[in-house]
């Protein structure tokens, strides 16, 4: 006697309320991460700006890149995508602290390593930077 194969009707039950979970899922991660953003940024547009003796101890540079691939109507798969480059710059103040800051106003090309001077500080932003004499 030949025993029936294996029964898949139970398995794609099974896909059918997973993939939508999982969906689901990816959806609310994606908004809680917007939404985590969004405060970020108005936190620290809110900010009391404070201007601090400090010198750039190191700069970084750390690179988003986000990736698509589509097939048009011939079957030909194309690639595309967008990357943003932030820009970090490392204080150090008179009491030896340090702490790393986002660039968002362009100075990262400005400053050096080894500069000393007043910077002008937002939230987690560096905003201005001016030599010290």
């Amino acid at each position: 006697m030949i025993s029936p194969g294996p029964s898949f009707g139970g398995g794609f039950n099974f896909m059918f309320t997973l993939v939508p979970i999982l969906i689901g899922i990816g959806f609310v991660f994606i908004i809680i991460v917007f939404i985590l953003n969004g405060a970020r940024y108005i936190k620290n547009a809110r900010s009391p700006r404070s201007s601090t003796y400090a010198r750039i101890v190191s700069k970084r540079t750390e690179l988003h890149h986000n990736s698509s691939h589509h097939h048009d109507d011939n079957g030909i798969m194309h690639s595309g995508g967008s990357s943003r480059t932030y820009y970090y710059i490392t204080l150090e103040f008179d009491n030896g602290e340090r702490k790393e800051y986002l660039d968002v106003k362009k100075l990262y090309g400005l400053v050096a390593e080894g500069d000393t001077g007043y910077a002008a500080i937002q939230g987690d932003w560096i905003v201005a930077f001016e030599r010290g004499v």
